[in-house]
């Protein structure tokens, strides 16, 4: 994969110790060579860790410099030591940069309820700030710095052009488990090099967060340090004019995108990415409301892994979703066979469905309904025996 790496901005990701693994980085730094503009959109679960504590009261922000990003450490339930802790990471990275301590922003994930092991998160700065570069090398370095139990790198870029100049959107995510919106256990940090204010720049990451990262699901659980940014550092182009706006908006929302089905394709365990499409309903939400539920649910998922075609399971989430509709109008697909039609069970080979399912790693699932025009499409993983092993073994 090519990526667009975006002007102006250097990384680096680096192993210092928070990890047990040495093999494997964990922390990172993202430093824009002017201010820039920064947006988060964050978990919005009432038990929520110190770094989110910290960049909710900085974002928006037309004046942020850099991100330190830390993995296998989440920095959540660790009362006000967590909170002074998370402040004392963004004043060491800030100090590196000639920086005040209110334009660095902090990231956390990993392990709930333990303390950060200062020291070594010092020393991992230190040898990050050593590091730090422009490249492709390093850009992947520090999207490598961020995972946990991931199996792959979470990365995307775009390039476009704005005022005959080309701007670039890059991405890193991180994301497996405990992954349910609003949002998940995941990280995500996207970079471009177009001017944004403040306002813009938090309208698109809302936007694009809404129809992409809340919109995917591994097993329901709703994390402690789920966090998306978005900086802008105007290294192309100074400001984006409202013409424009829609090109970058699109550019943001396919990286996005393209990161956000990442999580659940690379579900704890998962053989399985599942998209769900719901059509024919009265409002987007109510569309995306049966497929979560849809989605989330253990026995439609089991079901998927076992490539068994068990459309009962199916259409009875849907019909617990919460959503009024007409069920004598209800139809189903699966990877484009048709199951049921119009409340009523359809004719199919079973063998087939289930070879259609077992031999591809996406399954697709459509419903359709008849009560309007919105619809709305949903990404969640599988349920498997591996599951289980990874979270019981996770933290011993």
């Amino acid at each position: 994969m090519d990526l667009h790496i975006p002007r102006g901005f250097r990384f680096a990701g680096v192993y210092c110790g928070i990890k047990r693994d040495p093999s494997k980085r964990d922390l990172a730094l993202i430093v824009s060579d002017r201010p820039a503009t920064a947006a988060g959109v964050y978990t919005r679960n009432l038990i929520c860790a110190a770094p989110v504590v910290w960049d909710r009261s900085h974002t928006p922000s037309a004046r942020i410099r850099l991100v330190v990003a830390n993995s296998g450490n989440a920095n959540a339930c660790t009362g006000d030591r967590g909170l002074q802790d998370a402040r004392q990471m963004a004043e060491w990275a800030a100090e590196k940069f000639g920086a005040s301590v209110d334009e660095a922003l902090v990231l956390s994930t990993g392990i709930i309820g333990e303390f950060m092991p200062m020291e070594r998160v010092r020393e991992g700065i230190e040898l990050a700030a050593a590091q730090l570069d422009y490249s492709e090398a390093a850009f992947l370095a520090a999207a490598d710095a961020i995972l946990t139990t991931d199996r792959f790198r979470k990365v995307a870029s775009r390039q476009i052009k704005i005022s005959d100049r080309e701007v670039c959107v890059a991405g890193m995510a991180k994301g497996a488990g405990m992954i349910s919106p609003q949002l998940a256990t995941m990280l995500a940090v996207i970079v471009t090099d177009a001017g944004l204010t403040p306002q813009q720049a938090q309208g698109l990451l809302v936007s694009a967060v809404d129809a992409t990262f809340n919109c995917i699901s591994v097993d329901g659980h709703m994390s402690t340090n789920d966090t998306v940014l978005l900086f802008a550092n105007g290294a192309a182009v100074p400001s984006v004019e409202e013409g424009a706006i829609q090109s970058l908006d699109q550019a943001i929302r396919e990286v996005c995108e393209e990161l956000a089905k990442s999580i659940p394709a690379d579900g704890e365990g998962a053989s399985h990415l599942i998209t769900i499409e719901v059509a024919g309903c009265a409002t987007r939400a109510d569309a995306l409301k049966i497929a979560r539920v849809v989605g989330n649910s253990p026995l439609v998922k089991t079901a998927i892994a076992g490539a068994d075609p068990n459309w009962g399971r199916i259409v009875s989430a849907a019909g617990y979703a919460g959503v009024d509709f007409n069920p004598e109008r209800l139809t189903l697909w699966v990877n484009g066979f048709l199951l049921y039609q119009n409340g009523r069970p359809q004719p199919f080979d079973p063998a087939a469905v289930s070879d259609a399912i077992r031999s591809q790693h996406t399954t697709f699932i459509r419903l359709e309904l008849a009560e309007g025009n919105a619809s709305a499409r949903f990404w969640a993983s599988d349920l498997t025996n591996e599951y289980v092993r990874i979270n019981a073994d996770y933290h011993t």
